[in-house]
C-alpha cells in the first residue's frame, strides 16, 4: 500500500505534465516566434520554461508539503501573437519579459498591488483575454481552408477526443498533426534541424512602447487569468496557497528566464485541478508527490524542446497555430461567459473585447493595452448613471459567481 500511495500521485503528475506541455507548447512557441525569436531562441524559451517550472513547482511543494502547480502563462503566450513584433525586436520583448517579472515580484511584496489586480472588474478581464485570443481560436478554420489534407484530420481528432476523452483532446490533435507533418515528408528537414536544446542570452532591451504594449498587458492577463484563478482552484481543494510567496518565487524565475527566452511563470489553474483533487490521492497531505513528479515530468520534456520547434518549424504555420487555437478554445468559451454573465458590465466588456480583438496599434502600443483603457472608461461612464448603479436582484444574482473560470488554458 505504501508504495501504491506514491504511486498513484506521482501518475497523475506525470499524466498532467504531459497533457499540459503537449496542450499548449505549440502556443509558447508561436508567441515567441511572433516577437521575433529565432527558432534557437524559441527553443531556449521552452527550455527555460519548463527548467523554471520544474524548480519552482518541486521546490514550492517540498517546502510547503502541497500540490502547488506552476505553468508557463498560456494566455501571455497567447498575447505575444496578437502583439506581435514590437519596436525593438525580439530584445525588446526579452526586455518586456523580464519587466513583467518584476511587476509579479511587486505584486507578492505589495499586497495593495496584487488586491488592484484582482479588483479588475471581471467582465473587463475576461472580455480583454477572450480578444486576445480570438484570432488564436479562428486559425482551425483557416487551416481548413488553406491546408485541408493536413487539418481537417487534426480537427476531427480534436473534436472526437473532446467528446470522450477530454483532457488528452489537444494532446490527440497534437499527435494526428505530427502523423499529418510526417506523411507530408519531414525526414531531410528534421535531419538538418539542430534537436539539441541550448540555452540561447539575448541581452535585453527596454524602451516605452515595449513596456506599454507587451510587459504590462502580459503582467495583467498572467496575473487576472493565471495567478487569480490558480488560487481559486487550490482554495476548491482546501488549500491556503502562500500567495506572497508564489507570487515572489514565479517573478524571480520569470526574470531569471527572460533573457533565455522565457515570457513567464505563474500558478497553474488546470493542472492544479488535475494534481490537487481527490482523483490524485484520497489523503490532501499526500498530493503533494504529484507536483513533485509534475516538475519533474516537465523538466523531461523540456530537453525535447529542440525536436518540437523542430516540428512546428517544418509543419505548415496555418497548421500549428490551428493547434494552439484549438487548445484555447475552452479558454474562449470560458472567458466570453465571464464577460457578459454580470449585465451591469456587459456594455464595457463588449467594448474590450471588440477593441483587444481589432488587432490595431496607436502610438507603437497593441491593442490589449488600449481594450483595457477603452473598457476602463465605458465602465466609468455607464457605471456613473443612476440607472446602472441600481440592478435588479435577478441582475446582480450573476455576480456573486466567481470568475475563475476566465482561463482554462494553463500549460
Amino acid at each position: 500500500m505504501p508504495r501504491w500511495d506514491t504511486a498513484q500521485p506521482a501518475l497523475a503528475g506525470l499524466v498532467s505534465a504531459v497533457v499540459g506541455y503537449a496542450s499548449s507548447f505549440a502556443v509558447v512557441l508561436a508567441g515567441l516566434q511572433a516577437v521575433g525569436a529565432s527558432a534557437g531562441q524559441a527553443a531556449s524559451g521552452l527550455l527555460v520554461l519548463c527548467t523554471g517550472i520544474a524548480v519552482l513547482a518541486i521546490g514550492l511543494s517540498l517546502r510547503h508539503r502541497m500540490p502547488i502547480s506552476i505553468a508557463w502563462s498560456t494566455p501571455g503566450a497567447a498575447l505575444l501573437v496578437s502583439t506581435g513584433t514590437v519596436p525593438g525586436g525580439f530584445p525588446a520583448a526579452v526586455g518586456a519579459f523580464l519587466i513583467c517579472g518584476v511587476l509579479i515580484v511587486l505584486a507578492g511584496l505589495l499586497p495593495w498591488l496584487a488586491r488592484a489586480i484582482d479588483a479588475i472588474p471581471r467582465p473587463i478581464a475576461g472580455a480583454m483575454l477572450a480578444g486576445v485570443i480570438l484570432s488564436l481560436c479562428t486559425a482551425p478554420v483557416r487551416a481548413v481552408i488553406d491546408v485541408p489534407a493536413l487539418a481537417i484530420p487534426v480537427v476531427l481528432t480534436w473534436a472526437l477526443l473532446m467528446r470522450f476523452a477530454r483532457q488528452w483532446a489537444v494532446p490527440g490533435a497534437l499527435a494526428a498533426a505530427i502523423v499529418a507533418i510526417t506523411v507530408r515528408g519531414v525526414d531531410g528537414g528534421l535531419s538538418q534541424a539542430s534537436l539539441r536544446p541550448d540555452l540561447v542570452f539575448t541581452v535585453p532591451e527596454f524602451n516605452l512602447s515595449a513596456l506599454i504594449s507587451l510587459a504590462v498587458p502580459l503582467f495583467l492577463v498572467t496575473m487576472a487569468a493565471q495567478n487569480v484563478p490558480g488560487m481559486a482552484v487550490m482554495a476548491t481543494y482546501g488549500y491556503a496557497v502562500p500567495l506572497r510567496t508564489v507570487l515572489v518565487s514565479s517573478g524571480a524565475a520569470t526574470m531569471v528566464a527572460a533573457p533565455f527566452g522565457g515570457h513567464a511563470l505563474n500558478l497553474a489553474a488546470i493542472t492544479a485541478a488535475l494534481t490537487a483533487g481527490p482523483d490524485t490521492h484520497p489523503d490532501p497531505g499526500r498530493r503533494w508527490t504529484a507536483t513533485v513528479a509534475l516538475g519533474l515530468g516537465q523538466l523531461t520534456l523540456g530537453l525535447g524542446a529542440g525536436l518540437a520547434t523542430a516540428l512546428v518549424l517544418l509543419s505548415p504555420p496555418v497548421l500549428v497555430i490551428a493547434v494552439a487555437g484549438l487548445a484555447l478554445i475552452p479558454a474562449l468559451g470560458s472567458s466570453l461567459a465571464s464577460a457578459v454573465t454580470e449585465p451591469s458590465g456587459r456594455e464595457a466588456a463588449v467594448v474590450t473585447f471588440v477593441v483587444t480583438a481589432s488587432g490595431m496599434t496607436i502610438l507603437g502600443i497593441g491593442s490589449a493595452f488600449w481594450g483595457l483603457v477603452a473598457g476602463a472608461l465605458t465602465a466609468l461612464v455607464l457605471y456613473r448613471r443612476p440607472a446602472q448603479a441600481r440592478q435588479p436582484a435577478a441582475d446582480a444574482a450573476p455576480a456573486a459567481q466567481p470568475a475563475v473560470a476566465a482561463s482554462r488554458s494553463d500549460s
